[in-house]
This record gives C-alpha cells, sequence and structure tokens, in this order.
C-alpha cells in the first residue's frame, strides 16, 4: 500500500488534513461536550451526541441512524470511556460511508470504463461546478487523457467565459456556441468533436438553475437524449456539484436535483473554508449516492478522489 498507506501520498494526506482541521476542531469539540464528565453511554450521552451531530450539518435522518447504531454497540456493555465512544463513533461513520461509497475508487489515473467516457455536471451556480469541472480537467490530463469540455450552461455567458479560461488554463478543448443557445446542441457538437478526435474523457457543464424544477428535468433529460445519438451509454455519470461550506442547504439541493434527474456522483467543494464538513456523511448516507470527489482548496490540484478510509481518519486522526 506503500509509505502512506491509504493516503496515496504525503502531498495528499496534508491537503486532506489541513482541508477537514476545521470540521475536526468543530466536530470533536461537540463530542468531548457530550461525554464530558460521563463515565457510561447512557440516554443523556446519546442525547448530546445526537444534538452535536446534528448541528455539525450529518443532518437528522442520518444521525439517528448513527445514534441507533451506536446504542446496539453498546447496548451490552453501558460502562464505555470517552476513548472507545469516539472509536465507536469512528467505526459507525466508516461503515455508513462504506455502504454508500462502495465498490473501486475510480482515480484520474485509472482505465476509464468506456472511451469517451462522459461526465455531464450539475449543480446551482456558485456551488464551484465549473471549477471542479476544470480542476478534474487538469487531473486527467495529467493523468495522460485527452479531456474535452462541453459549455452547455449557455444561460450566462459568465459561464461560458470561465470554461474557456479553465480550458486555457489546462490544455484542453472547450466546444460552444452563443450565449442563449440550445444546450443539447453544445452537448451534440462536443461529443462528436471529442469522439472524431479520439478523446477519452467528455465533460459537459449545464445550467445551474432550479427555480423550476420542470423545466431543469425537461432540460437534463433532453442533453441526455442527444448525446445518447452520439454515444449510446452517455452519460456515464452524472456529477451533482455541492458546496459543503452551505451545510443543510446542501441537503436541499441535493432534493431537487435527485427529483431532477438520476445523479450518480458527487462531488463536495469548499470543505477547506468550513467547519460543516459532516455534510460529506450526511448527504453520501442519505441519498445513497457515492461521493467522488472533494474540493479541499483553491489549488488546482486540491481536488481529491474521496477515499473513505482516508477521510475518517484525517477526521478521527
Amino acid at each position: 500500500m506503500g509509505l502512506f498507506g491509504i493516503f496515496g501520498s504525503k502531498e495528499k494526506k496534508e491537503v486532506l488534513e489541513e482541508g477537514l482541521q476545521k470540521t475536526k476542531e468543530s466536530f470533536f469539540k461537540k463530542v468531548a461536550r457530550a461525554v464530558v464528565g460521563k463515565d457510561k453511554v447512557d440516554d443523556e450521552v446519546l442525547d448530546n451526541l445526537e444534538e452535536a451531530l446534528v448541528t455539525s450539518d450529518v443532518g437528522v435522518e442520518t444521525t439517528l441512524d448513527i445514534i441507533k447504531r451506536i446504542e446496539e454497540r453498546v447496548a451490552e456493555r453501558k460502562y464505555v470511556s470517552t476513548d472507545e465512544l469516539n472509536k465507536t463513533i469512528k467505526g459507525v461513520i466508516g461503515e455508513l460511508l462504506s455502504e454508500n461509497n462502495s465498490g473501486k475508487v475510480l482515480s484520474f489515473e485509472d482505465e476509464l470504463p468506456a472511451k469517451p467516457y462522459v461526465i455531464m455536471v450539475v449543480g446551482v451556480n456558485g456551488v464551484g461546478k465549473t471549477t471542479t469541472i476544470g480542476k478534474m480537467a487538469y487531473q486527467f490530463k495529467q493523468a495522460g487523457k485527452k479531456v474535452y469540455l462541453g459549455a452547455a450552461d449557455t444561460f450566462r455567458a459568465a459561464a461560458i467565459e470561465q470554461l474557456q479560461v479553465w480550458g486555457e488554463r489546462t490544455g484542453c478543448p472547450v466546444i460552444k456556441q452563443n450565449m442563449g443557445a440550445d444546450p443539447a446542441s453544445v452537448a451534440f457538437d462536443t461529443l462528436s468533436s471529442a469522439k472524431a478526435n479520439d478523446a477519452d474523457v467528455v465533460i459537459i457543464d449545464t445550467a445551474g438553475r432550479l427555480h423550476n424544477k420542470v423545466a431543469l428535468m425537461n432540460e437534463l433529460t433532453k442533453i441526455k437524449k442527444v448525446m445518447q445519438k452520439v454515444v449510446p451509454d452517455a452519460p456515464h455519470d452524472v456529477m451533482l456539484v455541492l458546496d459543503g461550506s452551505t451545510g443543510q442547504n446542501a441537503f436541499e439541493q441535493a432534493t431537487q436535483f435527485t427529483k431532477a434527474t438520476q445523479v450518480t456522483s458527487l462531488a463536495v467543494t469548499k470543505l477547506d473554508g468550513t467547519a460543516k464538513g459532516g455534510v460529506v456523511l450526511g448527504i453520501s448516507a442519505q441519498f445513497k449516492v457515492p461521493v467522488r470527489y472533494i474540493g479541499l482548496g483553491e489549488g488546482i490540484d486540491h481536488l481529491q478522489v474521496f477515499n473513505k478510509e482516508a477521510f475518517v481518519e484525517s477526521l478521527f486522526g
């Protein structure tokens, strides 16, 4: 597994631990308060722990699941030290993440299951969607893959321009049309060009509007159908980008988008600037969608493939 084991490298370990520092400090202060002065896990400890988890943006549904699992684990032995309780919480959280992030972690270096491998990225404006696309493109390119970007968010000139900047920065072609053009037409052109030029990865940006769920659903469905005229099984991944610093608002966005389209993975951004990293656990558990990437800083290489073991180790280490 190598010197740094589950972390992959010293640099990745440092970025992950630094990025989760605020969450870790906040979470453990709350857990410590939940068990202070106690030498056994009783109803009061569990109530305090429940409050600590909810206020760490883990979410009510996931918190209740965690508390239930902890109760089951300590039922036979009421006297549990604070250290033992932390180990129990760590075990339960690791268990939950394993259930909802099962299967092989698809890294940027891995051989992709399709060519071109098509990722359709969805999410509201302002969550770091286009930046995440740019960072993904950079890392795929660094891994030796040929990447094409599609500017299908045609409702904002700024979105097209921003993607163009990322294309220039990463050396990846950006297929675009004028503002107001049909997003499905842009997606069609992107896949056609990518296929003709033997691209490995295609990443399609889409509009981040939520004011009309029906319109959003229709638009995303149309984009999918048009892409399938070029690549029959596209998109291979529908990735929802969420801003981790928004806490409970991220839950609402996940609710809306999972109703509008079949989301197959998550990217959670801006975890480095917030104490609300618990949202990663809550959203993954509640929506049964695996977290694929987490954003841990402004650096172009600060988007990491989500490794559940390394995440839990950094949170509790």
